[in-house]
């Protein structure tokens, strides 16, 4: 850096009536009297062990002692060099906070300590009910069918054969002994063996009823001593669940106890490729609030999944 001012004796402002040496790049040690001014050398050399003050100019006021006006351009140099530092961060921070193209950068994600928001969770609509918690209607996902609950059934999580099951609630001691029986009984399942003919299906799986119900159980038990007789009571064509399926209903008369009703319906499924469902009843001759009608009355109610209020020609040909 250079001044415009060159080297000479210059009034000292620090201390009145004394000349100082300036030599052209900042004052030295040397002062002088103005009466001594023709003894002055032109430029004397600086004292041993004497640095240089602080570079003020000429015309600068207070002494120079190292600890006033020099101090006062030390502090001033490091508050301007702070201000330097202070601006090339916030350029770079500026700059860092642009992309390529010279547009904002996303800003960074930061920590919050507020509470995350939980999205609200849907409820289920009162007005569609699960079917399958609906007591009053039992529900075999595999055949595609609803039936009817009447009063006083109950629809068993577990049966010996696994069908989709419903029957009365109250057990009683079978008539044969050693197990305990119900008077009521209706299951559903899927035909087997490939047969397709509803007719053939039902009066092949009258006698099969027949023999689980009053027979012999699974177990090999003859519950009520075993079918001593049986006649046909109906062998007939009917519309169950919208498909035209077949019916045979026969009473049996057992070795103990008053015997029952078994009934088959076969009709095909309304669901994947149509395979028959088979549906069994096994009712308890002569009791109280089982009458024989039920069994056309669970039968009027059939229906397909989905479609509960499928009515017309559901068991028309069935008399009460």
């Amino acid at each position: 850096m250079s001044y415009a001012t060159p080297p000479g004796w210059y009034p000292d402002t620090g201390a009145s009536g004394l000349e100082r040496w300036w030599d052209g790049t900042a004052w030295t040690g040397y002062t002088r009297t103005p009466a001594a001014a023709h003894a002055a050398p032109e430029q004397p050399p600086a004292p041993a062990g004497f640095g240089p003050p602080s570079p003020p100019l000429p015309h600068r006021r207070g002494p120079i002692d190292g600890s006033g006006g020099g101090s006062r351009t030390k502090v001033l140099a490091i508050t301007l060099s702070g201000v330097l530092v202070l601006g090339a961060a916030v350029a770079g921070s500026v700059l860092l906070g642009r992309d390529e193209g010279g547009t904002p950068a996303a800003p960074t994600a930061t920590t919050s300590s507020a509470a995350p928001v939980t999205a609200p969770t849907a409820t289920a609509s009162s007005a569609d009910p699960d079917p399958d918690e609906d007591p009053t209607v039992l529900v075999d996902q595999l055949n595609g069918v609803t039936l009817p609950v009447p009063k006083g059934w109950e629809k068993p999580e577990n049966t010996s054969d696994d069908a989709a099951t419903i029957r009365t609630e109250q057990s009683y001691d079978c008539p044969g002994g050693a197990a305990f029986c119900y008077h009521g009984t209706v299951t559903t399942r899927t035909a087997r063996g490939g047969e397709t003919d509803v007719r053939a299906l039902a009066e092949a799986d009258i006698v099969t009823a027949a023999d689980k119900a009053y027979e012999e159980d699974g177990l090999g038990r003859r519950t009520h001593g075993g079918i001593t007789s049986h006649r046909v009571l109906r062998a007939q064509e009917l519309t169950v669940a919208g498909r035209t399926g077949y019916l045979v209903r026969w009473q049996v008369t057992t070795g103990k106890g008053p015997g029952g009703y078994v009934q088959s319906l076969a009709f095909p499924s309304s669901v994947g490729a149509g395979t028959p469902v088979i549906v069994r009843f096994a009712f308890d001759v002569g009791v109280s609030g089982l009458p024989l009608s039920l069994m056309d009355t669970i039968t009027r109610g059939i229906r397909p999944l989905g479609d509960s209020a499928t009515s017309a020609g559901v068991g028309a040909s069935i008399g009460p």
